[in-house]
Order: C-alpha cells, then structure tokens, then sequence
C-alpha cells in the first residue's frame, strides 16, 4: 500500500484506540504524537487553529473520552506528491455508539524525511453537512 495511505491509515488506529478505550495504554499515545512534526498545525472543522502544543495537550488528556468510537477512512486520493512529502485527501466518519456519525474531508500535508518515516505537517478538516 502507498505509504501515506498507510499512514492515515494507522494514526486514525492509534486514535480510534486512544480516545475510544480508557484502558489504551500510554505508548498509545506517545506512539500517536510521535507522528506529529513539532511544527504541525492543524485547522479543525470549526476553524480553530491548533498546533503541536495544543494537540499534544489535547490528546494527553482524553484518554477514552469518546468510549466506542469508531473510525472508518474512505476515497484516499495523492494530491500531490515528491520526494519530500505528499498531500492526501481522505473522507473520514466517525461515530460514537447510538449516535449519528460525523463526517468530514480532510486534507494533509506530509512530510517525508531521509530514513523514511513519514509525518504530519498540517491537516485541515472540512465538515460534510448531513442531510
């Protein structure tokens, strides 16, 4: 599988089992944040502005906020792509047991470094309205 996929991929995995499961163990979450550049920055579907202090502090503190969340990831698609990285977009629901699901486009920016590892340099989160 393309890499970036896989990436989008797996970190939905780690967040799925961290906000979703109070029993996640905490290299769920170091594992998570690791993926992040300290320079990320993020713009959520209501327009805030988050960066990796922010989101660092988010994600420390919500261990199984969301008990049973699902996350499913749809219509990946390379926006673009050379040898220092790729833009993806990716349709991602989420949902919370007996709840309507929540959906959003989301589009991110990654950055690809000389050992090969992938991270996330800027994610933007679009909402797709329900009808």
């Amino acid at each position: 599988m393309n890499p970036y996929f896989q990436e989008v991929l797996d970190a939905h995995q780690l967040i799925q089992e961290w906000l979703g499961n109070k029993e996640a163990k905490e290299e769920v979450c170091e594992t998570l944040l690791a993926r992040f550049s300290p320079a990320y920055s993020m713009v959520t579907m209501g327009g805030g502005l988050l960066d990796y202090p922010k989101v660092n502090a988010f994600f420390r503190t919500q261990r199984g906020a969301r008990p049973g969340l699902k996350i499913g990831i749809s219509d990946m698609r390379i926006m673009a792509a050379s040898d220092h990285g790729a833009t993806v977009v990716y349709r991602e629901t989420q949902q919370l047991p007996g709840e309507s699901p929540t959906l959003r486009f989301s589009t991110v920016v990654f950055e690809a470094k000389q050992n090969g590892r992938v991270i996330w340099r800027h994610l933007q989160e679009t909402a797709i309205p329900q009808s």
